[in-house]
């Protein structure tokens, strides 16, 4: 679980989201990581935010001129296989796992994004999506059930900056199996939420569930939505100026019946009322049945009958 404390922390240092956002990654990677890791990733992270302020700083003060001569930043990447993957071997794209994402978003709060499955039914048992560039690269990582029948899943996400976005999905034998498509976007993480604060809390974890036509014989496909406002610290409350403390949804569960569909922990870069749409194979039971918890605490559940089920 996030610790809480992220939400009531303060602008520091002019940089009101970057002491967050950096708690939020660690407090993530820390919660997937196994006990024998060495702590150098922790070191890894806290340079890797320190250079990001430096560059944030210069920019600032920079002529066009000056910046258009300044070499370009490193590229997040090798760090990031480090800190999420301990560093294991990705194959290159060779048609495991997919992306679908837009070249060019129209709106950098929502993106979407759709990660795609191909080989045996079961074969992927994790899927994580990485935006290289965004203050908390880590969107979401998924397990997958063993017997789900998982072919894809898509969700929308906050886009920082121009940026690379990885999916990397691990197969049953343990491999790490990789994706990689360039997105043009800016200011994801920072725009204002749709809808005023208010309005988000009177309806703070209501569920809706939806149901389509699966396009695959012997699948079905569905959405799970969640109204939340997932802020992300870094947005301003445009009646006090003052920035909103973070607030997330950091876990989702989703079952049929007993059974495992998927698990997902993400943070602030899932968009505002998170949204995932999927297929997945039937077993027999009549519910599907979803348990999300949030950055304080807080645990929202639902529960559908699922049409036709036998």
């Amino acid at each position: 679980m996030i610790d809480a404390s992220i939400a009531r922390s303060g602008v520091q240092n002019g940089c009101p989201f970057r002491q967050r956002s950096r708690r939020t990654w660690t407090a993530s990677l820390q919660a997937r990581k196994p006990s024998g890791e060495p702590e150098g990733s922790r070191s890894a992270n806290v340079a890797r935010a320190a250079q990001f302020s430096l560059a944030l700083a210069l920019s600032l003060f920079l002529s066009p001129a000056a910046l258009a001569q300044a070499p370009p930043p490193p590229d997040p990447w090798p760090g990031l296989v480090a800190d999420i993957f301990q560093d294991r071997t990705i194959a290159e794209p060779d048609g495991v796992v997919a992306l679908q994402a837009p070249a060019r978003a129209e709106d950098a709060a929502i993106v979407p994004m759709t990660i795609r499955f191909d080989g045996p039914a079961g074969r992927v048992r994790k899927a994580t999506l990485v935006i290289d560039q965004n203050p908390a690269p880590m969107a979401a990582a998924f397990t997958i059930g063993e017997h789900a029948g998982l072919t894809w899943i898509s969700t929308r996400v906050r886009v920082n900056s121009y940026t690379n976005v990885h999916a990397v999905a691990e197969t049953q034998d343990g491999a790490l199996h990789g994706a990689v498509k360039f997105v043009k976007a800016s200011g994801g993480c920072s725009a204002p939420a749709v809808k005023d604060i208010d309005e988000a809390m009177n309806n703070l974890g209501q569920m809706k569930y939806r149901e389509f036509k699966a396009e695959e014989a012997g699948r079905r496909e569905a959405q799970i939505m969640v109204r939340h406002p997932n802020n992300s610290g870094m947005q301003m409350d445009q009646l006090t100026h003052l920035y909103i403390p973070a607030h997330f949804i950091d876990k989702i569960v989703v079952k049929q019946g007993d059974e495992l569909i998927f698990s997902m922990e993400g943070g602030i870069s899932l968009s505002e009322d998170p949204n995932f749409r999927f297929t997945y194979a039937p077993n027999g039971a009549k519910t599907i049945r979803v348990e999300a918890h949030d950055s304080k605490g807080t645990v929202f559940t639902g529960e559908w009958p699922i049409a036709d089920a036998s």
